[in-house]
């Protein structure tokens, strides 16, 4: 949704809520650093990938990737399932799709 499109009682809804402000805010802290925004859209295109697949993807050592990947199952964003031997991460919290989605349309000049 865009935001002109918003009347004015949504958007006093929007920013009224202190808890949906404050978890917008968690959401983006958490998702805004390349290596993160890489691998949530790797994920939103192949769904699951296991740890090797996304550094393989990104060129990354696989300790920045942990560490990146970590951070966001903590924060609910991402989720893990073992199969065999391989441990395989998707995004959990799909509104992050709708976040980068939007970003991606802004144009910083």
């Amino acid at each position: 949704m865009d935001v002109s499109e918003l009347n004015m009682n949504e958007i006093e809804k929007l920013i009224s809520s202190e808890n949906d402000l404050e978890r917008v805010a968690f959401v983006l802290k958490t998702i805004g650093h390349p290596v993160r925004l890489k691998i949530i859209i790797m994920l939103a295109i192949d769904k699951k990938l296991t740890v090797n697949e996304i550094c393989d993807k990104c060129g990354l050592e696989q300790s920045l990737i942990s560490h990146h990947l970590n951070n966001m199952k903590l924060k609910g964003i991402l989720d893990s399932e073992r199969n065999g031997k391989y441990i395989y991460y998707f995004i959990l919290l799909n509104e992050v799709l709708k976040v980068v989605d939007c970003m991606s349309n802004c144009r910083v000049s």
